[in-house]
């Protein structure tokens, strides 16, 4: 399946420049605060803070865009994890002392099959693939991100949902002791951090729950052991350290929406139609591509991929439902 994307480029004004774009980026790369096993590989009893990242064993997707992937070093050092500082450098500098081992996924609500999983098992239980997918931050930045990680339908299917499950409700690990971030006089968030999804977005072929980048394991800054990504929507979407996974009737409460309903949708679905209040949408700066005064690319409707979602929102007006 291919992808396409739109050649026209423009000039970026400097009125343009979000201060959260600018913050510097000057950091090591922490690359060696999580090891997993891989499906095919003998997995650690033990995960032991201090070791490489494990090599995850991943089949090609027919559902990855072809276009020029972000560096590794990009993608590991300019993130956006408030748990652990506002910067996008701080995440990189202050996730190392999450401790992912051991790490259990609780699965419950309305499903006939509620369960807790140590994320070894989980790892073990499904076939992963190599997903590159686009990556659109609200902000106004992008990336082309290699994925490791499975249908997040693959995990819905296997705990059956009941048929009053309309929603899927996300939260991150919440430890102040460990998350920085967690510690501020004046939080950013009401923590924890909190997502969720339609139950039919949920179970679209391209939502993953990702367990690795770059065919190693989730370094830290990116959401180690397990996150979620649902390419066709704003990345603060993509909940990071996931602890509990739950099935309800109603639409759930979201850490953004929650904080600025106004600014941030439930939905959050890339739009160039419909602007934040604060900025344009229309288009993106791709990180790596040159500097801050780069040519900016046209954002697309879903990301890119309004072929395969559109139908989701059929007859549902986006400006309203954003």
């Amino acid at each position: 399946m291919g992808f396409k994307r739109g050649s026209a480029v423009l000039i970026r004004r400097s009125s343009d420049i979000l201060s959260s774009e600018i913050t510097p980026r000057e950091v090591y790369l922490n690359r060696r605060q999580w090891m997993a096993g891989a499906a095919g590989l003998a997995l650690a009893a033990a995960l032991t803070e201090g070791l490489e990242a494990a090599p995850l064993s991943a089949s090609k997707s027919p559902f990855s865009t072809d276009e020029k992937r972000t560096s590794l070093e990009d993608v590991t050092s300019y993130n956006n994890f408030y748990e652990f500082g506002v910067d996008k450098s701080d995440p990189a500098k202050n996730a190392g002392k999450l401790k992912t081992s051991p790490w259990t996924v609780k699965i419950d609500g309305l499903v006939s099959k509620p369960q807790e999983i140590g994320i070894e098992d989980l790892i073990k239980s499904v076939t992963l693939e190599e997903r590159v997918y686009r990556m659109r931050c609200v902000e106004g930045w992008s990336m082309v991100i290699p994925w490791v990680g499975f249908p997040l339908a693959d995990l819905i299917k296997r705990v059956e949902p009941l048929g009053g499950a309309k929603y899927v409700a996300f939260e991150t690990v919440s430890r102040p002791d460990e998350m920085s971030g967690l510690r501020s006089i004046f939080p950013v968030l009401d923590w924890p951090y909190r997502e969720g999804l339609r139950l039919d977005e949920a179970m679209h072929p391209l939502t993953i729950l990702a367990v690795g980048l770059y065919g190693e394991t989730l370094p830290n800054q990116n959401g180690a052991p397990i996150r979620l990504v649902v390419p066709w929507k704003y990345g603060f979407k993509g909940i990071k350290s996931i602890t509990r996974i739950s099935f309800v009737e109603k639409q759930p409460q979201t850490a953004w929406n929650k904080q600025a309903p106004n600014e941030y949708g439930f939905y959050a679905n890339v739009n160039p139609n419909v602007d934040h209040p604060r900025w344009s949408q229309a288009t993106e700066r791709r990180i790596g591509e040159g500097g801050l005064f780069t040519k900016r690319r046209p954002t697309l409707m879903f990301n890119g991929y309004a072929e395969q979602v559109a139908s989701l929102y059929n007859g549902m007006d986006l400006r309203k439902y954003y």
